[in-house]
């Protein structure tokens, strides 16, 4: 994340807020005659060092307010009864507002919705096609759309041009619209980051064409590093009433202290800590951007024709981040770094596809043309049902397994705000990387997962089924033991006296559940069961029960059913142990310490 760099100019833009408080409550007089004079101050520094003579500023925290008040203040100078008729007026002749295609997004539909006219309003200029940039508007189609305007009835009103594209910083042809405003009596207002090099000594024709514009939108605070400072729109009005009526002037004293943060900040820097500022934003550009490095605060934008692309503007992110040569520099060596494997990568996707394709239907190929790796596999071959259920828990433990493994690709779960889910993202890779023995290596732990997934869920089968038969063998064993004991014996008290004068030796036995067998054995059976594979070399080494245990430590699971523990060993058949209740609620215990070995499974209850 950015965090702005805040210096000593932008704490004098913070304190102007707290001033701005404590002014606020000074009596009536005194604050009218102060404010009037940070305004006209601010207004007059910013004209000249903006090269914009004989003008007028409105401060305005939304940049984009200040062209909803040129705009009404065009409407009540160009529709002389809209201040007693209201819109009724503009039925006769519906007033257009021309806009560039490359503009800012959804600038054009807030200002009809904040001035209340229909879209049909708002014409989108295109940029060129055949000749010049193709981010600065077409001069001549924009003329035949106005001509065609008016023969349908229309009124032009206003022309938003840039000085500086949002997308790729382009500047229109300003000379030649504002020629075309003068012959169709249009407002022509510029907007744009370039506009900040008319504080230079030099300035191109292209910029310097800017102040004859009508009005134009300045954001000091982004060129200057200054938070919290409003935007500035400067414009040309000869009616202040007009201008009060579009509520471009405020009679109000509070609301013209709005402009006090930036008056302190300029008095701070000064005229020459204004334009260093500026010239060391545009020195960066100029220098670096011949040798195709971005500088910090690059960023990422999507352009019409030329797609997805990286935008460097220092005029909106060196003050702000602090941007120095040595923060380009290792930038410069990061993107010589990086360069190299994005091609690598572009080129060895189609290989990566392929191979996923060759492991169907064990594997999917996943296409997400939001990342920028190598590909996103997705584990398959499982019916719809359970794949809905597993596919989930299958591809986060291939994550798992896949992160695990010693390399230096990257494996993730993609994009934050993906469309795709429960897939494995594969980063950018080296050209060494052999792909095929990638998607191989991803395929086999993909079919190990899924497998021992199936034989952990037979293997919960096979216990719940033993368990099962097991309560209904100790049920019977608890009816055995009433039989054979008597009722007398059931008794609290007289049970505890007749045991004492005639002990009874219960002849019910333990049972033991293996897990191999899937059976329930009696105390004898097992007891032969355990003789018999002491005497063998290598016990029950290759017999297919013993697959259900992963040969990693880290592999192994610990099987619970409800307050059940399980504890497992090695080198032996798993086998569970089960004795009869010694009341009659149902326990399971081992029958004997010493046939509770450590490698088999002892599920005790209660």
């Amino acid at each position: 994340n950015r965090m702005q760099n805040v210096g000593e100019q932008g704490h004098m833009a913070l304190l102007g807020h707290s001033l701005a408080a404590y002014i606020s409550v000074l009596d009536r007089e005194r604050l009218r005659k102060l404010t009037t004079r940070i305004l006209s101050d601010t207004t007059l520094w910013l004209c000249r060092l903006f090269r914009y003579e004989n003008g007028s500023a409105y401060f305005h925290e939304d940049d984009r307010d200040g062209l909803v008040k040129v705009c009404r203040l065009v409407i009540n100078a160009r529709y002389e009864e809209y201040a007693s008729e209201g819109y009724a007026v503009l039925s006769s002749k519906q007033p257009v507002i021309y806009q560039s295609a490359s503009g800012r997004p959804g600038l054009g539909q807030h200002l009809c919705s904040q001035l209340g006219l229909p879209l049909s309003s708002l014409c989108t200029v295109p940029c060129n096609t055949i000749f010049g940039s193709q981010h600065q508007m077409d001069v001549a189609l924009l003329d035949t759309l106005i001509k065609e305007d008016i023969e349908a009835g229309k009124l032009p009103l206003l022309l938003i041009v840039n000085a500086g594209t949002p997308g790729a910083g382009h500047t229109d042809k300003l000379a030649r619209l504002k020629d075309v405003c003068d012959q169709y009596s249009m407002w022509l207002h510029v907007e744009g980051v370039n506009l900040a090099t008319l504080a230079l000594a030099q300035v191109t024709s292209a910029i310097m064409a800017a102040t004859r514009s009508d009005s134009m939108t300045l954001t000091p605070g982004q060129w200057l590093g200054l938070p919290a400072v409003t935007a500035v729109t400067l414009y040309r009005h000869e009616d202040p009433a007009l201008s009060l009526a579009a509520g471009l002037t405020c009679s109000q004293p509070v609301a013209r202290l709005r402009a006090l943060p930036l008056w302190l900040s300029l008095q701070y820097l000064g005229h020459n800590g204004i334009v260093q500022k500026i010239r060391h934003a545009t020195a960066l550009l100029g220098e670096q951007l011949v040798q195709l490095v971005p500088s910090s605060g690059v960023d990422v934008v999507e352009l019409e024709d030329e797609g997805t692309c990286v935008r460097f503007s220092p005029l909106l992110t060196a003050a702000v981040l602090g941007t120095q040569q040595e923060n380009i520099e290792e930038l410069a060596e990061k993107l010589a770094q990086l360069l190299p494997v994005m091609c690598s990568t572009m080129c060895l996707r189609q290989d990566f596809r392929e191979e996923t394709h060759r492991h169907s239907p064990s594997l999917a190929y996943i296409q997400d043309l939001s990342w920028p790796g190598l590909g996103a596999p997705q584990t398959e071959g499982m019916d719809e049902s359970r794949r809905k259920q597993e596919l989930e828990k299958i591809n986060t433990e291939l994550l798992k397994k896949l992160q695990d493994l010693d390399t230096d690709i990257v494996f993730s779960t993609g994009p934050e705000f993906g469309t795709e889910e429960h897939c494995v993202f594969i980063g950018m890779v080296t050209e060494d990387v052999d792909v095929s023995e990638l998607v191989d290596t991803v395929a086999a732990l993909g079919r190990d997962i899924e497998e021992s997934g199936r034989l952990l869920e037979n293997m919960t089968e096979v216990v719940r089924k033993g368990i099962l038969e097991a309560e209904q063998q100790l049920q019977l064993a608890n009816e055995e033991k009433l039989m054979e004991e008597g009722m007398l014996r059931q008794l609290p008290l007289v049970g505890s006296v007749l045991n004492w004068f005639s002990p009874f030796q219960s002849s019910i036995k333990g049972r033991t559940f293996n897990l191999a067998a899937g059976t329930v054995w009696t105390d004898l059976e097992s007891s032969l069961y355990d003789v018999i594979r002491r005497k063998v070399t290598s016990p029950f080494s290759a017999l297919p029960a013993q697959r259900i245990w992963p040969t990693h430590e880290k592999e192994r699971d610990i099987i619970g059913l409800q307050t059940s523990k399980v504890a497992v060993g090695q080198g032996h058949t798993p086998t569970l142990h089960l004795a009869p209740p010694l009341s009659s609620s149902i326990a399971f215990k081992a029958t004997d310490t010493e046939m509770a070995r450590p490698n088999d499974v002892i599920l005790h209850q209660g």
